[in-house]
């Protein structure tokens, strides 16, 4: 499979874009005036602890304050089982009290961040764990011999008198070599003596460790072996990402290149075209069918609809190959959006077993290549499947777009002639409770006209009844859905 990683840059924001085969697959942004916040670590004050929830509110020094559970507090003790047990948060922290935490989960509407105690801090293969001693692997790395031989080269490249600190070993590792194993922990022991230090002389609601710039992080977090090429049109990132390159994925150091062409690089992949589709609620797919996407503040929702597809034998076969694309495709908007959070999807009902077996199993390949988590439910009687997608950013369409100020996010305006008869029955209102020569009504072109037109009849029956002139007057600036009663 070959894959290329496109960054853009401009003084506003940073953009990447993953693309698999010409197609691209995930895009991730980072505007300069809100830098997303998830690995900074801070040193912070509770402001609130509440037993109820067993959680506490931080106050890190950002606008609201943030949320920390008891689960991850660092000295949640250990039963005998083996399972880890939260005491209860009383226990644990007082009001006013100092502590080092980091962000988890950026804010999302209007939630404050995510912190956690259980601080980590990610390299190229490994995630160092300063207040821990365990050594973990990858889960995705199953074979039991290559589990226990990167634990051992990692045990031997720990340096002597290190102090405690643990490891988790990422996917990437599995083809690391020894010497790049102790690169990448030389740098995590660099990074976490400078936060000590910080630690020790910050004041409280300061930031101690700010993680890398997108274009950096990209470099670290997606950039795989069989990368085919990273192109960057900024020659300043182009450096930074070089050196980086050099020093910490040297075996892709050679496919860094600097794009300088007049033409600008996510027109030339034609990504530019696919963020605007990204944004659209309806999804065609190649046989005629389409998806429909809505992101609700509970969940996302996605139809499948066979469209215009009508196949070429019977029904539960057309129904069949429409799903089967579908799994495909929603596999793909997911990464795209980055949807997170719960996930429903409603299949079109297929009568055979076997056929909802293969979709369901379709999905989970396509869902495979996600590096998010991804957790799938079986599919309903219904046809419906549940997933859930761990969501630790914006998505793709609330970082681009803010609710209609018009329908405020409801996707719907009432008519002209629901806003006519409101306004009838306003100006009935106003003439029970207060005594006017005349009444004025502000309204959008739209309701005025309807007023002269087809409901032009009701108004006049309207002054008879009152007693008054009743005149009207265009607003432009008026919503659909604005209006006013003026007496005169």
């Amino acid at each position: 499979m070959s894959e290329e990683i496109l960054i853009n840059v401009t003084p506003q924001e940073t953009r990447v874009a993953v693309v698999e085969n010409g197609v691209l697959q995930e895009v991730h942004i980072e505007r300069t005036r809100s830098r997303g916040i998830v690995g900074n670590i801070y040193k912070g004050k509770v402001v609130r602890v509440l037993p109820g929830m067993q959680a506490a509110f931080v106050d890190i020094g950002l606008e609201r304050t943030a949320f920390l559970h008891a689960s991850d507090i660092r000295s949640a003790a250990t039963a005998e089982s083996g399972t880890v047990v939260s005491p209860p948060i009383h226990e644990l922290l007082q009001d006013g009290q100092e502590i080092i935490v980091q962000v988890v989960k950026d804010p999302i509407g209007t939630k404050g961040a995510r912190l956690t105690m259980q601080i980590t801090l990610p390299a190229r293969y490994l995630v160092f764990l300063p207040y821990s001693k365990h050594i973990g692997i990858s889960q995705k790395i199953g074979d039991e011999a290559t589990r226990e031989r990167l634990r051992a080269l990692v045990q031997s490249a720990m340096p002597e008198g290190a102090g405690e600190g643990g490891y988790i070993l990422r996917t990437l590792a599995e083809t690391a070599a020894e010497e790049e194993i102790e690169t990448d922990i030389r740098y995590l022991r660099r990074v976490w003596a400078a936060c000590q230090e910080r630690i020790r002389t910050a004041a409280v609601r300061s930031l101690i460790h700010e993680d890398l710039p997108l274009a950096l992080r990209a470099m670290r977090d997606l950039v795989r072996g069989n990368i085919e090429k990273i192109r960057i049109d900024s020659r300043e990132i182009f450096i930074k990402a070089r050196d980086f390159g050099i020093e910490f994925i040297p075996e892709v150091a050679d496919r860094i290149e600097h794009y300088p062409g007049e033409r600008p690089i996510f027109d030339l992949y034609s990504v530019e075209d696919e963020i605007q589709k990204a944004l659209d609620r309806k999804v065609m797919l190649k046989s005629g069918g389409y998806l429909v996407l809505d992101q609700t503040e509970a969940m996302t929702t996605i139809d499948v609809n066979t469209g215009a597809y009508v196949g070429r034998h019977n029904l539960e076969e057309t129904l069949f190959k429409t799903n089967l694309e579908a799994a495909q495709t929603i596999a793909r908007q997911l990464r795209l959006r980055n949807l997170g959070g719960m996930i429903i999807i409603d299949f079109i009902d297929m009568t055979e077993a076997e056929h909802k077996r293969q979709v369901l199993r379709a999905l989970e390949r396509a869902l495979a290549r996600d590096r998010t988590k991804v957790y799938v439910t079986d599919m309903s009687p219904l046809g419906l499947v549940e997933l859930t997608r761990k969501r630790t950013r914006e998505s793709l369409e609330h970082v681009l777009c803010h609710p209609c100020p018009v329908c405020e996010g409801r996707g719907m305006v009432k008519t002209p002639q629901t806003v006519c008869y409101e306004i009838f029955r306003e100006i009935l209102r106003e003439a029970r409770q207060y005594g006017a020569d005349e009444y004025m009504v502000l309204a959008s072109q739209a309701v005025i006209d309807l007023l002269l037109d087809e409901e032009a009849g009701g108004l006049v029956k309207l002054q008879e009844f009152i007693g008054k002139p009743i005149q009207l007057k265009v607003e432009p600036l008026y919503a659909q859905e604005q209006y006013d009663v003026v007496l005169i």
